[in-house]
């Protein structure tokens, strides 16, 4: 896979594809990439104002792209529920699932409208709720890719099963951490649902490495030295929002991309280059960690994958 580019994903033709987070950054690029492949993609995200201007975007780009704008606030359940109906009514079956959106190391602790900490609850809560209501119509595509943006973050991460919602003790960036080694996990253990309950979905992960996006510019610290120091070396470590969404576009689209596979770039650190298969830490394949994890969130959010399947 040296030097994938966009000019490798294959014809999609005829293939619909959800992307969350798709207004801006990488999930925009994501976007643009997947409908100039002819794919039938639905921006999600919360703000209509930025969803409408990423279509005209996209249209400008690509004058007979399928694009289309939904409401979606992953900080509340009841909000991914009314999404996937919609989603159910309009399209019979889903081939791409790219849970892309998040927010990073929020200075203070915030709770979702369901009462989890914030970056637990949009990161991963919220896209484990998601992908578990559009289960269906994941499963009626031949084929269909889920995919989970990961971070080289998840390397620093754990599972704190005692203080899963950081209630005792908060710190951003250990939050974060978390919730990126929760996608991780997620990403693994839902192929191996499908594999042993035949779903027939190929489910994998991906990270940017440091992307230049906006969740960078207006991160925690900015303006500081450090910061400011940060902004000279940029270019130098990091890569543009478009580069960054390589991993994902080429784990979600290429014949090449394994089931229960993480891709990212494979310069130094993995911070930037061409995609290629990543490193994943000894806690994202901790298969007893995984299990529980997948059990507690089932019990936060009141949401199982069994009954879903069944309604397929």
């Amino acid at each position: 896979m040296p030097d994938w580019t966009t000019a490798d994903i294959p014809s999609l033709d005829g293939k619909t594809a959800i992307v969350t987070g798709a207004s801006g950054g990488l999930g925009y690029e994501t976007a643009l990439a997947l409908a100039g492949a002819g794919a039938t993609v639905i921006l999600a995200g919360r703000s209509e104002a930025k969803g409408q201007r990423a279509l005209e975007l996209i249209c400008n780009r690509f004058p007979n792209a399928l694009v289309a704008y939904e409401e979606l606030d992953l900080a509340r359940l009841g909000s991914v529920a009314d999404f996937a109906r919609r989603i159910a009514a309009m399209h019979d079956r889903l081939d791409i699932l790219i849970n892309n959106a998040g927010v990073m190391a929020l200075p203070k602790r915030c709770e979702t409208a369901d009462g989890f900490e914030m970056q637990l609850g949009i990161n991963y809560l919220g896209h484990y709720a998601l992908t578990a209501h559009l289960l269906p119509q994941l499963r009626r595509a031949q084929g269909a890719r889920v995919l989970q943006l990961a971070s080289l973050a998840h390397r620093s991460g754990r599972i704190d099963f005692d203080d899963l919602q950081s209630k005792r003790s908060y710190r951003p960036w250990r939050a974060y951490c978390q919730s990126k080694l929760a996608m991780l996990m997620f990403a693994l253990e839902l192929q191996r649902h499908s594999n042993a309950a035949g779903w027939g979905l190929t489910s994998v992960a991906a990270h940017p490495g440091f992307a230049r996006t906006e969740l960078i510019a207006n991160g925690p610290g900015t303006g500081t030295l450090s910061w400011r120091i940060g902004q000279l070396i940029q270019p130098y470590v990091s890569q543009s929002a478009a580069e960054g969404a390589l991993p994902t576009l080429f784990a979600a689209t290429a014949p090449a991309a394994q089931a229960g596979g993480y891709y990212g770039p494979n310069g130094f650190y993995e911070l930037k280059g061409a995609p290629a298969p990543a490193k994943i830490m000894p806690q994202a394949k901790d298969l007893a960690s995984a299990a529980m994890l997948w059990d507690a969130s089932a019990t936060l959010t009141g949401i199982s994958f069994d009954e879903f399947a069944v309604a397929a």
